[in-house]
């Protein structure tokens, strides 16, 4: 019921729609870039077209090496929407876990959980990042997703614990449990359906989150590097050239804003449908 509500809400919503639709243009270029690029990435570059700006035949102009950048740009819509989800996912499914283990049982249990989230929750996200990501520097794409995975579960496990804590003592789990639920029943069952919706919402605002994150790494130098194509490292590229050549910073800059906000005002209006006292 609260599903087919919330659906409900949505579809009305001209942001949803609006969203929803940037979300999956990127994820499609993402997945099948071929799809809206003619070139691969780092294909057919020409140093005598370098930072040639738009112009008949090349969309978005070309960038320094002379590869044709609305190419370049469409493939690196993979490395930022990659990260995101799967950080997200990743992170989600730690979230679930720890949350359910620690507000279920307390105890030791949820003190050891609840120690270790604050330990962790302490270090800044960018910053911790930046220092591990720094000390290996032959690191790829899956090597940056773990380094964020393991920074970014603690807000959702927090969640997490607070809904299973508030959820536990409802009627129907205590009659769930007078009738023989076992311990892994109840919280799959009983609790996890109840309390996962508020978490799920968080998960969707912080796919953006982590994809501003990837983002800045690029830019920092500190997260993919050359022959990798993202928007955060054609974001650091442009930079000593924005003056002259303005398009080098504009388009992945567009790109990454859109695809941002898009994950931003999704969670904003999920979070609302499935609210009753926020519509």
């Amino acid at each position: 019921m609260l599903a087919r509500d919330a659906w409900l809400e949505l579809r009305g919503r001209a942001v949803f729609w609006l969203s929803a639709t940037v979300l999956l243009v990127a994820s499609a270029m993402a997945a099948f870039p071929g799809l809206f690029a003619a070139l691969g990435p780092n294909e057919r570059c020409d140093l005598r077209m370098s930072k040639r700006g738009p112009q008949a035949g090349a969309l978005f102009g070309y960038d320094l090496q002379g590869c044709d950048y609305w190419s370049q740009v469409v493939h690196g819509t993979r490395a930022s929407v990659v990260v995101g989800v799967a950080v997200t996912v990743f992170a989600l499914l730690i979230a679930i876990v720890l949350g359910l283990v620690a507000g279920f049982y307390g105890g030791l249990a949820d003190a050891l959980i609840s120690r270790t989230t604050d330990v962790f929750f302490g270090v800044p996200f960018v910053l911790g990042a930046t220092v591990v990501l720094v000390a290996f520097p032959d690191h790829g794409m899956w090597a940056m997703t773990l380094v964020l995975v393991l920074l970014g579960w603690t807000t959702m496990t927090r969640l997490m614990r607070g809904q299973v804590i508030a959820i536990k003592h409802m009627d129907y789990v205590a009659a769930a449990r007078m009738l023989g639920a076992s311990d892994r029943r109840l919280m799959v069952r009983h609790i996890l359906p109840n309390a996962v919706a508020p978490v799920f919402v968080v998960a969707m605002l912080n796919v953006g989150n982590v994809i501003a994150g990837e983002a800045t790494l690029d830019y920092l130098g500190v997260g993919l590097q050359y022959p990798d194509v993202s928007w955060g490292l054609q974001l650091n590229t442009a930079q000593t050239f924005f003056a002259e050549h303005p398009h080098l910073l504009v388009f992945p800059a567009l790109f990454l804003t859109a695809t941002v906000l898009s994950f931003l005002m999704l969670g904003d209006v999920v979070r609302d449908a499935l609210d009753p006292r926020l519509r």
